[in-house]
């Protein structure tokens, strides 16, 4: 995704922060550009598509300075053009921004009511233009930066530049990384280790809520309260930088946390801003006259497929089925040449779900692969490919792939509804606004990661835990189950809600959790029932609904994690993130390897 570079340095900047840009390409962007102050005058260069573009540019119309800032842009807000590229700047002041404002809308309508115009699409323009009404209310740049930030929603990481000030960059981090380099008479700023590597062995992160008053002589880091803080400087091997953790502890914490902006990412790539019932899918897919869907896929994906089984029933009136890639061939499967097969897997290279799709290609209608890489062996021998453009994914246990995939499937779902006459114009686009609002609910859902770490504190201490759901909540609960077991090694299990009193009931005692996710829809009434059933057995109870639910259920429950209410399309998709969170603490609490668990690799690539 987006990448961040600043430089206070003693020498000329750009071709500096053009290095460290490139050390960011493998987040994925579409543009890029630098601003630096020169004799107190502020200048910028942007391109679109590659750096060898802004490179060239810089060849042309060289930026003086040594003070600047520098960024890779994925674009989210707005298309992939010059107007829409950063850094963004408004009068004396320029901006690069990771992450998505989300009040950015009813802000740019604020500005607009005082006559302010505006230049691009985006939510970062915003940022500048704030800033720049400080300013020109009489703030000096400090109080101007600070003034802005509290009127933000949303995750962002910011680094701001100011004309007349080649001895200061302000910087910000709420959601997304932000490192802070410390140079001999320089300093840096970076997304993360990797771009500032070269420049500097001594890298402090900042923390959530952090700011940042950078000059040559050092940085001010300040907490979301204002209060002056230190934050540790920690020394830096270069095979340290490359893995990429991005002052995130684990890869899976940071995995977890970039979710809100993937799935912006993903919705921006595939619902046009300017058309609200519109889905840009490849015009190929055609579900007219298809009589069924397959969905084929292991592990996590197995589960992504689950929750459209759901959707593809409900949504489109579509008989669809759901098969284990390692035992789809083995089952000798009957195939209909008016089935369209889709088959899921992150890398693109899982040996069962390869090897699947082989059976099948010249038997059904047609074969779609979703994938997180567009050039993997899966992708290639597909009639179409649908990538959910998760970025690089490292940790073992799927988080954002497994959302993104969800994502994509929601699309398909709403797709096939719509081209057999299950959904209108109006509910299409009630569905999408849902799928649209989803970013902020991600990121409203990440805010409940302290609740989340004490609970897991207490399942720590336990070998069995049970898991619970009906509807799209059972793969979730599946989904739940398998993210405890894989990393924190405690046992789990997941069952269909009704299933409780046909086996699994007996179980139940003072040492087995059950945790149940039921937000409060048309089933509630159903699972909390089952719920009831488990504490008269003396079984402590978890709790993951919203407000109305944790309500309506009593206080009976062990514990309860309070989630934001969410439409039944976009619930499934929501509710993935507390499953994961519960099973990263966990397994920080047991003291595991999360990244890496025992006996598990990334890729699955042989049968």
């Amino acid at each position: 995704m987006c990448g961040i570079v600043g430089i206070l340095g003693r020498h000329e900047v750009a071709p500096v922060i053009l290095e460290a840009l490139r050390r960011l390409e493998y987040r994925g962007y579409d543009s890029a550009g630098i601003a630096t102050v020169q004799d107190g005058r502020l200048e910028r260069r942007r391109a679109v598509g590659k750096l060898v573009n802004l490179s060239d540019l810089l060849v042309h119309e060289p930026l003086r300075g040594r003070a600047g800032i520098g960024h890779t842009r994925w674009a989210t807000h707005g298309a992939a053009t010059l107007e829409n590229a950063h850094p963004h700047r408004a009068g004396p002041v320029a901006v690069v921004h990771n992450g998505i404002i989300e009040n950015f809308a009813a802000l740019r309508e604020e500005l607009a009511a005082e006559g302010v115009g505006f230049t691009t699409q985006t939510d970062t323009e915003t940022i500048a233009l704030l800033v720049r009404r400080e300013l020109e209310k009489g703030a000096s740049p400090r109080d101007a930066a600070e003034a802005t930030l509290g009127q933000l929603e949303g995750a962002f990481a910011l680094a701001l530049l100011f004309e007349g000030e080649d001895d200061l960059l302000f910087v910000a981090r709420q959601g997304s990384p932000l490192a802070i380099g410390h140079g001999d008479g320089e300093m840096y700023v970076g997304s993360d280790a990797i771009a500032l590597a070269p420049l500097s062995d001594r890298i402090t992160y900042l923390e959530e809520g952090d700011r940042a008053v950078i000059t040559r002589a050092g940085a001010e880091i300040f907490d979301a309260e204002g209060r002056r803080v230190n934050r540790a400087v920690q020394r830096i091997e270069m095979d340290a930088a490359r893995v990429e953790k991005s002052g995130y502890r684990h890869f899976m914490a940071k995995e977890i946390a970039e979710q809100p902006r993937v799935m912006a990412g993903l919705l921006e790539h595939y619902l046009p801003a300017d058309e609200a019932a519109r889905i840009a899918l490849p015009e190929a897919l055609d579900f007219t006259d298809c009589d069924r869907v397959t969905l084929v896929a292991c592990g996590t994906a197995h589960y992504a497929c689950h929750v459209a089984k759901y959707w593809f029933g409900q949504l489109a009136g579509l008989p669809c089925e759901i098969d284990i890639a390692s035992e789809f061939r083995y089952r000798d499967p009957v195939t209909s040449p008016r089935e369209i097969a889709i088959f899921v897997s992150q890398s693109g290279e899982t040996a069962d779900t390869l090897a699947a799709l082989r059976h099948v290609k010249d038997r059904v209608k047609q074969v779609v692969a979703v994938v997180n890489v567009p050039t993997s062996s899966i992708a290639r021998e597909a009639d179409l490919v649908l990538p959910i453009h998760a970025g690089p994914e490292i940790g073992v246990a799927s988080t954002k792939a497994f959302t993104a995939q969800l994502g994509v499937l929601a699309l398909m779902a709403l797709r096939a509804g719509q081209q057999r006459g299950r959904l209108d114009q109006t509910a299409l686009a009630e569905h999408t606004t849902a799928l649209r609002a989803l970013p902020g609910l991600m990121n409203s859902a990440l805010g409940l990661n302290e609740t989340i770490a004490d609970l897991a504190e207490a399942l720590a201490g336990y070998r069995d835990v049970l898991f619970l759901g009906r509807g799209t909540m059972y793969p979730l609960a599946l989904e739940g189950a398998l993210k405890l077991k894989e990393i924190s090694y405690i046992h789990a299990e997941a069952y269909a809600a009704g299933e409780l009193k046909h086996g699994p009931i007996a179980l139940i005692d003072t040492q087995v959790p059950t945790i149940v996710m039921a937000p409060r829809d048309a089933l509630f009434a159903k699972t909390v029932s089952n719920m009831q059933e488990v504490m008269a057995r003396h079984g402590p109870v978890v709790l993951i609904s919203d407000a109305e639910g944790i309500a309506e259920a009593g206080s009976a429950v062990w514990k309860s994690v309070r989630m934001p209410e969410a439409p039944a399309l976009t619930a499934p998709i929501l509710y993935a993130l507390p499953a994961q969170m519960i099973a990263y603490h966990t397994a920080v609490a047991k003291g595991t390897d999360v990244d890496q668990p025992r006996n598990l690799a990334k890729s699955v690539t042989v049968e």
